[in-house]
């Protein structure tokens, strides 16, 4: 997720073994939380969830475009070609910790946000969205804004929203590579099912 890390487009597709032979799109607009940076191939929750969705026979086909180093102005550019080519019945966005990690103006990040959730819906897509936290030395007011600017946005569109990505997992050392950003394979379950309550009314998990 740092700033200073780039990738290539981690693209990965899913497809569910089900009877229906064209199973809708559940695309995850992310960064490199999103993209299996440092993790091995098919460890990450994007991959997770792909299984999950065949366990429990869900018809959707899951499309990973995630990069690692994006930003919510990355996404928003990205977005309109990836609805286009995949008219998704549900998107998933993941972005925005690496705004703050660059120190963009944080009104940007939550019009990108908000341009982005109002673009998927007005594909007929529904929408999920991930909330981050940032690290205590970026300072309370900052944090406390940039936390509540994905609540904003849920809340205006009237869209899902989990409020912390990360939730039981950002304060454990233990659950993140050497820098200390990423975290590690033990932890994609748990990033998983920080995701599902809420992911899985959108896809009619029982």
């Amino acid at each position: 997720m740092a700033a200073a890390i780039s990738g290539a487009v981690t693209a990965g597709q899913h497809r569910p073994a089900l009877a229906d032979p064209t199973p809708r799109k559940l695309l995850v607009l992310g960064d490199s939380l999103s993209a299996e940076y440092g993790l091995a191939k098919g460890s990450g929750w994007v991959a997770l969830l792909g299984k999950r969705l065949t366990e429990q026979r869900l018809p959707y086909e899951v499309v990973n475009a995630s990069i690692s180093g994006e930003t919510t102005a990355g996404g928003q550019t990205r977005l309109a070609q990836l609805l286009q080519r995949h008219q998704p019945a549900v998107v998933v966005i993941e972005l925005g910790g690496n705004d703050a990690l660059r120190g963009l103006p944080l009104a940007s990040t939550e019009d990108n946000l908000r341009a982005m959730v109002k673009a998927a819906k007005k594909s007929g897509a529904q929408t999920l969205l991930l909330g981050m936290m940032m690290p205590p030395n970026y300072g309370r007011a900052y944090g406390e804004q940039f936390a509540s600017s994905f609540k904003r946005v849920a809340d205006s569109e009237k869209v899902a929203l989990v409020p912390f990505f990360l939730a039981g997992i950002g304060d454990r050392i233990e659950l993140f590579q050497a820098d200390r950003i990423h975290p590690t394979e033990q932890a994609q379950p748990m990033m998983l099912d920080n995701v599902w309550p809420a992911l899985g009314k959108l896809v009619g998990a029982r």
